[in-house]
């Protein structure tokens, strides 16, 4: 998937401002810019806007449901880190994940794949739309996204945090970023708020 994938990959990472996670344990993450708003529909057939987490962190990530490879295996860290972060879950940090598949990811099969990974819909939602509105949020993301003829979708693994002010604060490229430094810096961006 990668191979197809890397000249235009290259092609998008170079001309992205994405972040890895580089300020030392005891300094503040640094702020990107102000986190692009969206409103898509969730697992529960409800709109759900970016500024309804105001007063969270965030964590967005892009996935789609019938993917086999590399989508389950962000989706599964992350339900980890969600059993980490105990009461803070839903009450103080949340997770979006956005599908790149708005054909065949309606509403009720992001709600299975939702229940699949155990997700606690108190503070995850899983977001599907229009694909004109889906492929906009990928471009304000940073996120490539391509069909291919089997109907997989080719993509970029682009993790981004949001402060509970709305602004993005770091990206972490791939799916095998260390959970504890993610888990980390979601609690850091609440002390910041405190």
């Amino acid at each position: 998937m990668i191979g197809r994938l890397a000249p235009v990959l290259l092609a998008t990472l170079l001309s992205w401002p994405a972040q890895s996670h580089d300020a030392p344990h005891n300094q503040r993450l640094p702020i990107i810019r102000t986190a692009p708003d969206f409103t898509l529909t969730s697992q529960d057939g409800h709109r759900v806007s970016l500024h309804d987490f105001r007063g969270k962190a965030v964590a967005v990530t892009f996935i789609f449901a019938s993917c086999t490879d590399t989508c389950p295996l962000l989706t599964d860290n992350m339900a980890r880190v969600q059993e980490k972060l105990g009461s803070t879950f839903g009450s103080r940090i949340a997770f979006v994940s956005i599908t790149v598949d708005p054909e065949r990811d309606t509403p009720e099969a992001l709600l299975q794949y939702a229940q699949n990974f155990g997700a606690d819909l108190k503070g995850w939602a899983f977001l599907t739309g229009d694909p004109g509105a889906i492929r906009e949020v990928e471009r304000k993301y940073g996120v490539f996204a391509k069909k291919t003829p089997s109907g997989d979708v080719d993509h970029t693994f682009l993790t981004s945090l949001i402060d509970p002010k709305g602004n993005l604060r770091v990206q972490y490229l791939g799916v095998r970023f260390d959970l504890e430094e993610f888990r980390g810096d979601l609690l850091k961006l609440l002390d910041e708020a405190e």
